[in-house]
C-alpha cells in the first residue's frame, strides 16, 4: 500500500544559521509519523548565505527541495509558491526559526486522519517576548479586521497549519497579487481546529518583521477583504456635509439677527484646513483600492524563480520509475 505523502514548505529570508537546525529539529518528529515527507524550502531571495546551505543540505538529505526566487518577492508570494510546488497529500506551512514547534506535527496529522478536520492551524495563547506596543497594535489589527470583514481571522493565528489538498488547492485557486494569507485561510472555510500554544523565540538570527513592516502588512489585509475604509470615508463625507449646512443657516440666522461680523477668520482658516485633510484622507483610501485593482490588472507572476532543484528531483524519478 502507498503511503501517504506529507510536504513542508519553508518559507526562508536570511535564514542561513536556523535552517539545518529546524531540519534536524523537524526530522525528530516526522520520522515517527506514518507517511513520506518532503522539505520544501522558498528562498525568497536571501542575501546571505541561504541558498548555499540549502544545496548542501539537498545534497545530503533527498528529501530536501529548494525554490530559490530571483529576488525578494516576499513571504505571501514564498508561501503561494511552496504550494504551488508540493506535491503531497498533506501540506504544512513553518517558518524556520522554530517559532512553529515541529513537536505539534505528529498532532496536527491525527487531528486530520482521525478526527476527520480539513485543517489544522495553530496560534499562539501569549506573545511572550514581544515588545509591548507590537503586541498592543496586534491586537488592535485583529479586533478591527474582525469587526469589518465577513472573514474569520483569529487572533494570535501564525501561518503554521496543515492541509488536506483540498484546501491546498482551494487556496491556490485564488491567485490574487495582492495576499493576505490569514484571510485566505479563513476565506476557504473547510472544518478546522485550532491548537494553541505559548509563544516561542527565535532558535537563531533576527526577525525580519520591523513595526512598519507588519503595519503596511496589516493595512494590505484591512484593504484585501474589507471595503469599509471606502464606507467610512463616504460616511465621513456625508457628515461633514451635514456640518456645513448648519453653519451656513447658523451664519444666516446670525446675520439676519446680529449684522454681519467679520471676526472668525482664523477658526474658518482651521476649519478649511480640517476639511480639507479629510478630503485627502478620504482621496487617499480611494487611491490605496485603485493601487490594488491597478497591480492585479497588470496580471504579472506572483513570483519569478532563479534556481531550484525541483526539476532535477522530478527527472530523476521518472527515470527510476522507468527502470
Amino acid at each position: 500500500m502507498k503511503r501517504e505523502f506529507l510536504s513542508i514548505i519553508v518559507p526562508a529570508y536570511n535564514e542561513e544559521p536556523t535552517i539545518e537546525i529546524f531540519l534536524n529539529e523537524a526530522e525528530k518528529y516526522t520520522s515517527r509519523m506514518p507517511v513520506d515527507v518532503e522539505y520544501l524550502f522558498v528562498n525568497d531571495g536571501s542575501s546571505d548565505n541561504t541558498l548555499a546551505v540549502l544545496k548542501k543540505l539537498s545534497e545530503e538529505n533527498k528529501k530536501v527541495r529548494y525554490l530559490s526566487f530571483s529576488r525578494n518577492f516576499g513571504k505571501e508570494a514564498a508561501i503561494y509558491a511552496g504550494m504551488k510546488y508540493s506535491k503531497g497529500d498533506y501540506v504544512v506551512i513553518m517558518d524556520a526559526d522554530l517559532q512553529d514547534p515541529p513537536s505539534l506535527l505528529p498532532e496536527m496529522y491525527r487531528l486530520i486522519t482521525e478526527e476527520g478536520f480539513d485543517c489544522v492551524g495553530s496560534r499562539r495563547v501569549d506573545r511572550k517576548g514581544e515588545p509591548p506596543i507590537r503586541s498592543f497594535f496586534a491586537r488592535l489589527f485583529y479586533r478591527m479586521i474582525n469587526r469589518m470583514s465577513k472573514t474569520d481571522v483569529v487572533d494570535g493565528a501564525r501561518d503554521f497549519q496543515m492541509m488536506r489538498r483540498k484546501v491546498v488547492d482551494a487556496i491556490l485557486s485564488m491567485p490574487e497579487k495582492n495576499r493576505f494569507s490569514k484571510g485566505i485561510f479563513g476565506w476557504v472555510g473547510f472544518k478546522k481546529k485550532w491548537l494553541e500554544y505559548e509563544n516561542v523565540e527565535r532558535v537563531a538570527g533576527e526577525t525580519k518583521w520591523s513595526f512598519w513592516k507588519l503595519l503596511v502588512y496589516a493595512l494590505d489585509g484591512i484593504l484585501a477583504f474589507t471595503t469599509v475604509p471606502l464606507v467610512f470615508s463616504s460616511l465621513l463625507g456625508i457628515l461633514f456635509c451635514l456640518i456645513a449646512l448648519i453653519m451656513i443657516l447658523f451664519i444666516i440666522v446670525r446675520t439676519i439677527a446680529f449684522g454681519d461680523p467679520t471676526s472668525g477668520w482664523p477658526s474658518l482658516a482651521c476649519i478649511i484646513i480640517f476639511v480639507s485633510g479629510v478630503q485627502l484622507f478620504c482621496i487617499g483610501i480611494l487611491g490605496q483600492y485603485l493601487a490594488k485593482t491597478y497591480i492585479e490588472t497588470k496580471n504579472r507572476p506572483i513570483f519569478l524563480i532563479g534556481e531550484t532543484n525541483i526539476e532535477e528531483d522530478m527527472t530523476k524519478e521518472a527515470k527510476e520509475n522507468e527502470q
